[in-house]
């Protein structure tokens, strides 16, 4: 006889409308939140602890003393002298109150003094290890006063004398370590100042508070003094910094315009030294076959040569075409052209004398056009700076071999009024030099005593081969 088959009543299979019912049907528990509140905290917690392990725990630096940067000896030696008095202050008193307010022994409280105080000497130099033997003393010494037999209504765990040796600490500290390792710092303190309340409620004449809020109180505010230092030193590192990049940039700046200039003296030369080579055979009858491939030669060599000096200083032309809109299409000055220059500056409101050599003076391109510049740029300061003052400008050439010196000197302004310009680019004693150096000449430059200035240069007639390193 086969058996009947019982009828089975399966559960709908989970569906997304039995979800949404079983959603609605449950609300959220309270005790749900309560656990997901404390995993989170837990796991803050362990951060925490980890980050203090980290700050804390790593090993010691080379040390860097307080004020060891700084030039004078005796402020150098400033910290070590304020930590040596609260040293020698707290040492005996800290002896003198364990052993006859709180009736310690005297070993014990000699011991105790001695960690507790004598590391404020190695606070100048590491603090977070000077902190770590107070830190372990001052712990030890609150269990061991918990126990004493004079504690009765004595301060406690923090005597006065732990918690000035301890402000000292964090006043060291503060001014070294950075702000995370401060914050570790200070949650140690708080976490044992609280456990000591915690254990012996009784006993706690709230100087745990006293301990916690004054030294969050110093490390703050030696925390702030430090970064304000830092920010002050990184700003003066930058404005150095800038300083010499603007230096470097003006030099950089009188060499491309000096470049530019010479620029245009040698193509002429050689221009014309292309113009003679081609017309050689047309001016002069009866050259050899082999000295017109010569004439040929020389003048293909400077057409090339003048197009790779063109193409290297492209980018100083189309910067200065950029600048003015167009290039420079007037030739370069030179000593013919001092009078006019002189002219303008007593246009200007500057008297000027000026003397030339009586007979005009073969000079190479270079050292006619450094002379003039260095009028140039020696009048443009006695504008700037000194309006009104009367100024001498003297260009003489010795005999045949013999340097030319060029000599601009002005006296004091005849009324005492505010420079034109009071911060200059730089350009103009810049300039002066790198004209001077291009052509082995010298420059001699400086304040005289009625409150002028002098600017004394001294340029070959003709320009050496010069190549600077």
């Amino acid at each position: 006889m086969t058996p009947k088959a019982t009828p089975r009543y399966d559960a709908p299979a989970p569906g997304p409308a039995y979800a949404d019912q079983a959603m609605k049907t449950t609300p959220p528990r309270p005790a749900d939140d309560f656990h997901r509140l404390r995993s989170r905290l837990l796991r803050a917690g362990r951060q925490g602890l980890r980050t203090l392990a980290e700050d804390l725990g790593r090993p010691a630096g080379p040390g860097a003393p307080l004020f060891g940067q700084v030039q004078n000896r005796w402020l150098r030696l400033l910290p070590y002298a304020v930590a040596f008095c609260f040293m020698v202050s707290l040492l005996p008193s800290t002896v003198n109150v364990l052993v006859n307010d709180y009736g310690l022994s005297g070993g014990p409280a000699g011991t105790l003094a001695i960690a507790q105080t004598v590391p404020l000497l190695l606070a100048v130099a590491r603090p977070l290890q000077a902190w770590w033997v107070i830190f372990t003393a001052d712990v030890a010494g609150g269990i061991a006063l918990g126990f004493a037999p004079g504690l009765g209504d004595q301060a406690w765990p923090w005597p006065p004398t732990v918690i000035v040796g301890y402000l000292v600490l964090m006043l060291a500290l503060s001014l070294h370590e950075r702000r995370r390792t401060l914050v570790a710092v200070w949650g140690a303190t708080g976490a044992v100042s609280v456990f000591f309340e915690m254990v012996r409620p009784n006993h706690g004449s709230g100087t745990w508070v006293l301990m916690f809020t004054l030294s969050g109180v110093v490390l703050l505010v030696g925390g702030a003094l430090r970064e304000r230092g830092a920010a002050q030193r990184k700003l003066i590192e930058q404005e150095n910094i800038s300083e010499a990049e603007r230096a470097m940039r003006t030099l950089l700046e009188e060499r491309t315009r000096i470049a530019r200039e010479l620029h245009d003296v040698v193509a002429h030369h050689m221009s014309v030294i292309t113009v003679q080579a081609d017309s050689a055979p047309y001016r002069i009858s009866g050259i050899p076959q082999a000295a017109q491939e010569e004439f040929s030669t020389i003048a293909a060599t400077a057409r090339e040569s003048l197009a790779e000096m063109r193409r290297l200083l492209g980018v100083l032309r189309s910067e200065e075409t950029e600048r003015h809109g167009g290039p420079e299409k007037a030739p370069q000055p030179g000593l013919a052209q001092l009078p006019k220059l002189v002219e303008g500056t007593v246009r200007a409101g500057v008297p000027v004398d000026l003397a030339l050599p009586d007979e005009p003076v073969a000079l190479s391109p270079a050292v006619d056009l450094s002379a003039y510049r260095i009028v140039q740029e020696a009048l443009a300061n006695v504008v700037r700076h000194a309006p009104g003052a009367h100024t001498r400008v003297s260009v003489t050439a010795g005999e045949e071999g013999a340097p030319l010196t060029v000599l601009v000197v002005n006296s004091a302004p005849p009324r005492p009024a505010a420079p034109l310009e009071t911060s200059g680019t730089g350009h103009g004693l810049v300039g002066m030099r790198e004209r001077v150096r291009l052509v082995d000449g010298t420059l001699d430059t400086g304040p005289l005593p009625d409150g002028g200035f002098r600017v004394a240069a001294q340029l070959p007639i003709t320009a050496k081969d010069h190549n600077p390193a």
